[in-house]
């Protein structure tokens, strides 16, 4: 009797087998291959904006801090001319010193010369040139030997920053009691240096930067 059975299903058995191998020799379905490419699709975009997000952000830290260190490198270039102001004057009876200061540029002769190694007189100009987008661009000009109220000798002429807004200068003076900043100061009528002189602006970003650097040898100006 089990043999009889065996021998009817036994048929049966190998069409199931025939038929799953038929299948498993056919390859994927479509259903199959449209949730692969699905999948793949979907990390590709993940793998994508991970990618793009670390690039950006790279990029971001790279530009920020190139803008920082070419930053401190005007910052030290201005500190070591607002630093070393001399309370020049023209002859040793004249009382005044050659000092003028506005809220957008500044002139006055530095111990310190970049051109002649760091050593030596030189007559520094900072000024500013705004054009019709309200950008800024911050100049500087140092001219050495000084003279004044002659022709003037050879000047190196130096580009400090572009597209910066709201530039100002400002001037502490050194005889109020409580610290008071000036947008003016000029040396011919005051006598003295400032004590100290500060450079306010805002870069490419919209960031306020703020500079003070003291004047050393204003006490000489007394």
């Amino acid at each position: 009797m089990n043999r009889k059975l065996f021998s009817r299903f036994q048929p049966r058995q190998k069409a199931a087998q025939r038929a799953v191998a038929r299948r498993g020799a056919s390859g994927f379905t479509l259903i199959e291959v449209v949730m692969a490419l699905a999948i793949f699709a979907l990390m590709g975009g993940i793998l994508y904006g991970a990618f793009s997000l670390g690039h950006s952000a790279v990029e971001k830290s790279d530009a920020n801090a190139t803008r920082s260190q070419k930053q401190r490198a005007i910052a030290d270039l201005l500190g070591s001319y607002i630093r070393s102001a001399f309370p020049y004057r023209e002859s040793p009876q004249d009382k005044t010193v050659y000092f003028a200061g506005e809220s957008a540029a500044l002139t006055f002769v530095s111990a310190y010369s970049q051109g002649m190694g760091g050593r030596g007189m030189a007559k520094i100009t900072i000024s500013s040139e705004e054009d019709d987008t309200g950008h800024i661009a911050l100049k500087l000009a140092e001219t050495a030997p000084v003279r004044i109220g002659a022709d003037a000798g050879p000047s190196h002429n130096l580009e400090l920053l572009t597209n910066v807004r709201e530039f100002r200068l400002a001037y502490l003076d050194p005889q109020a009691e409580d610290e008071k900043w000036e947008d003016q100061w000029e040396g011919r009528e005051r006598g003295r240096l400032p004590r100290a002189v500060r450079f306010s602006y805002l870069n490419e970003t919209g960031k306020e930067v703020r500079w003070t650097f003291p004047i050393m040898m204003s006490v000489l100006s007394q």
